[in-house]
């Protein structure tokens, strides 16, 4: 069952294909008459005339009506998977964690390290380098919070020097090595979904953040985090990351209603509150902001309930998609108004599906 019944104007369409609005990713897929194939709405390719193109909800749409897909865009692949240029890179570094990349090292892969930097610069917020140091440090400090010697937990992750390990290792988690012995940190990572990539980061409790990469909020509310729990952010991932991502393909699958992953919250007493009530939406159901504020005992306090909505950190999990005016039309989401129209289908949807069975 197509996740999306209805497709804006062909006009907004074309539009959005003109500009290349990254806002339209999993809205339509385009496909281009004279040429048979079937494109992102991002895609770099030049854009054909207006009656040329044709538009679908999606790609199994397109391929039905004879459409193949672009070589450039790549419109099979999720939004934001690693190119094939870079993944015998990405390959290399999860096989080897703790090795100290160069420059040369790169070229040696036949990988400009300009395009390189460039590519995680998008996609992590951070350079290569950076990347891999802290990805370092992270093991690390795991080493050294089970006990491990200070001085092999540096040698062994590439460090040459003991003082150089702990001036990077105080450069990323603001403390010393042997204090980062009992210091937590917060491991992130990016997950592919079918409304483009996220980022997810948890604590050894439970999964602390949930966004999509390209909102606008996402730098501040890492800085939250970073301050709220008093420790730094690096690349990694835990079980409650695991376990996300697990119940994220399920739940864009039809396969799950309610996420069971341990959630590490921290926010007011308000905010706490307004966040345990979006939990209790129905799955399928929605809620105006009036009746949110009425059932935590605050009538009233619209405004403040859609201020801590737009605070929520933990998106599709604590369903603030769920909310809308009290007239029904959508409003004020993070990620965009049609990722929230997405999610409302694909649940409502389902759970239509399930009544009718």
């Amino acid at each position: 069952m197509d996740m999306i019944s209805t497709l804006p104007s062909k006009s907004e369409m074309y539009r959005a294909c003109v500009s290349r609005d990254s806002e339209y990713e999993g809205v339509f897929i385009l496909g281009v008459k004279t040429t048979g194939i079937f494109c992102r709405p991002t895609c770099p390719a030049r854009k054909p005339r207006p009656e040329n193109v044709e538009y679908f909800p999606n790609a199994r749409e397109a391929l039905a009506a004879g459409y193949r897909p672009c070589k450039r865009c790549r419109p099979l692949e999720p939004r934001g998977q690693a190119p094939e240029w870079l993944r015998p890179l990405l390959t290399a570094v999860e096989s080897n964690p703790t090795r100290r990349w160069r420059d040369q090292d790169l070229r040696n892969l036949s990988m400009d390290p300009i395009r390189v930097r460039r590519w995680f610069q998008v996609h992590h917020g951070m350079t290569f380098h950076a990347y891999e140091r802290t990805r370092r440090l992270g093991k690390a400090l795991g080493r050294l919070q089970r006990g491990d010697d200070l001085t092999l937990a540096g040698y062994d992750h590439g460090y040459e020097s003991t003082s150089g390990f702990r001036d990077a290792f105080e450069s990323v988690f603001g403390t010393t090595p042997g204090r980062g012995k009992h210091a937590g940190c917060i491991v992130m990572t990016r997950l592919l979904s079918p409304l483009g990539p996220m980022v997810a980061a948890a604590t050894e409790k439970g999964v602390c953040l949930l966004e999509f990469a390209d909102r606008r909020m996402l730098e501040t509310q890492i800085k939250r985090l970073r301050s709220r729990h008093g420790c730094e952010i690096i690349p990694g991932e835990n079980e409650h990351l695991t376990r996300l991502e697990d119940e994220l393909q399920m739940y864009f699958c039809h396969e799950i209603t309610t996420f069971t992953v341990p959630l590490d919250l921290m926010g007011t007493e308000f905010q706490l509150s307004v966040w345990r009530a979006l939990q209790m939406i129905p799955y399928g159901s929605t809620r105006s902001y009036d009746e949110q504020a009425r059932s935590i005992g605050r009538p009233g306090a619209q405004r403040a309930v859609g201020k801590a909505n737009g605070d929520n950190r933990i998106a599709i999990v604590i369903p603030c998609h769920r909310v809308v005016r009290s007239d029904g039309t959508l409003c004020g989401y993070g990620g965009g108004l049609w990722r929230k129209k997405h999610l409302l289908e694909l649940e409502q949807s389902f759970r239509q599906l399930r009544d009718r069975d």
